[in-house]
């Protein structure tokens, strides 16, 4: 009969998240007096990538099968029995309008700036902090009933191209409360040039590789002029290269 050989595995080394191996701050080292321990581990990157989703079959409640796109969401148990949500790909993600105080589930388009390395937008990687572009219809689709107006309208030759208002038929209640909500409201230009385009500039603030969420909020006011300088930067740089 045949007999397994036996392979000679040679050293794996581990992601650890310790300081030992480090030197002390008045510069001297430091030698290994412990054993790496299991509260000290370090795991690979997630690396969450902005790509499409995988359509599963989901039955509604007459028992019809539909196509459903889900996150590529894994399950990591950690010590103690706790559980993470280690995204591998993600398109969809919940961001609110802070100005306007509205949340909204929209698609992430693009990812266009992260301070801490060019390589993750080259990439399209979702992390933390990490300046992504959002369909703004669920936005729009909000402000047109919340407000009884268009927002996003395009401009030629420094006239809008068409009207504000839209035309339907309302009860005077309703009239009035869309009078008083338009009274002293204005959306920022910057904001409204958006619009135009169809997509919004936004901060993911969640952990897409510990929680397998990609959410955050709208950029607005003086923290968006600063990213879009910014971005423009980096462009002027890359072109002159």
């Amino acid at each position: 009969p045949d007999v397994p050989v036996r392979v000679e595995k040679g050293y794996i080394m581990g992601i650890s998240r310790d300081s030992l191996h480090k030197r002390r701050n008045t510069g001297g080292k430091q030698k290994p007096w412990r054993k790496k321990r299991k509260y000290e581990l370090g795991r690979q990157p997630a690396n969450t990538k902005l790509a499409a989703s995988h359509a599963k079959d989901k039955k509604d409640a007459e028992g019809k099968l539909h196509k459903v796109t889900t996150g590529d969401v894994r399950l990591v148990r950690c010590r103690g029995g706790n559980m993470k949500y280690r995204a591998l790909r993600l398109d969809h993600g919940n961001f609110s309008w802070g100005s306007e105080n509205v949340t909204r589930k929209t698609r992430i388009m693009d990812v266009t700036y992260n301070a801490s390395n060019n390589e993750l937008v080259r990439t399209k990687t979702l992390v933390k902090s990490a300046v992504v572009q959002i369909d703004a219809a669920p936005f729009r689709a909000w402000y047109q009933q919340h407000y009884g107006k268009k927002i996003g309208i395009k401009v030629k030759n420094g006239e809008k191209v068409e009207s504000e208002d839209i035309d339907e038929k309302r009860s005077n209640a309703v009239a009035k409360k869309l009078k008083e909500r338009n009274a002293k409201h204005a959306v920022a230009e910057n904001i409204d040039q958006q619009f135009v385009t169809g997509r919004l500039y936004a901060l993911v603030t969640s952990r897409p590789g510990q929680c397998g969420r990609c959410d955050g909020y709208v950029l607005e006011g003086k923290e968006l002029d600063f990213y879009l300088k910014k971005m423009q930067k980096k462009k002027s740089k890359a072109a002159a290269e």
